[in-house]
């Protein structure tokens, strides 16, 4: 009996150690981490590459019926898109890198809608503009495609009553240079 008991306070003893020592070495390798770390940090969309400091924005090929959005989104892009990425606007031969894209769907949905007062009416109370592009950031330097999205989707909404299809146009180019931006950086 006395032998057990000492075999089980032996192997409770040793697995004390061996948690210990398990946190020992856990609290070294953090010390060792926050001591060898302080001169690095990540920091996801720090910056560019190094040798990319200006962007060509290219007119967006135009698969729709809209012929209108190529220039609004042009403009909207060459408006925002080299602040927002830290770059200066230049032309595509002299650019380190070039944005291109294609306008391939732009549709008017009515996604919120009741049953009007007349037995066949319906009342539309909200409408979406939903625009989809297919875009992509090339480096001129390295020959490499730095982002894609081949089926970029984004949404503008606007109410029936009070608000135009413009709006919900707006509001989709918006939010599409937005989404260029975040995606843009992602990969930085």
């Amino acid at each position: 009996m006395t032998t057990r008991r000492t075999g089980m306070a032996d192997l409770r003893a040793a697995e004390n150690r061996r948690r210990a020592g398990i946190a020992l070495a856990g609290l070294l390798l953090a010390a060792a981490l926050g001591i060898g770390g302080c001169n690095y940090s990540f920091i996801a969309g720090a910056g560019l590459p190094d040798h990319i400091r200006t962007i060509a924005v290219l007119p967006f090929e135009n698969e729709t019926g809209r012929f209108e959005l190529t220039q609004e989104i042009h403009d909207a892009l060459l408006r925002q898109l080299p602040r927002a990425l830290g770059l200066n606007p230049a032309g595509e031969e002299a650019a380190d890198v070039v944005l291109s894209g294609t306008i391939l769907n732009y549709q008017l949905t009515a996604p919120l809608y009741r049953r009007g007062q007349q037995e066949e009416s319906v009342q539309v109370l909200q409408r979406e503009v939903v625009l989809q592009v297919g875009v992509e950031i090339l480096d001129r330097e390295e020959y490499t495609i730095l982002w894609d999205d081949s089926r970029l989707r984004v949404v503008g909404q606007y109410l029936d009553a009070s608000e135009t299809e413009d709006i919900g146009r707006t509001e989709a180019i918006k939010l599409l240079v937005q989404e260029i931006v975040d995606g843009a950086q992602s990969n930085w």
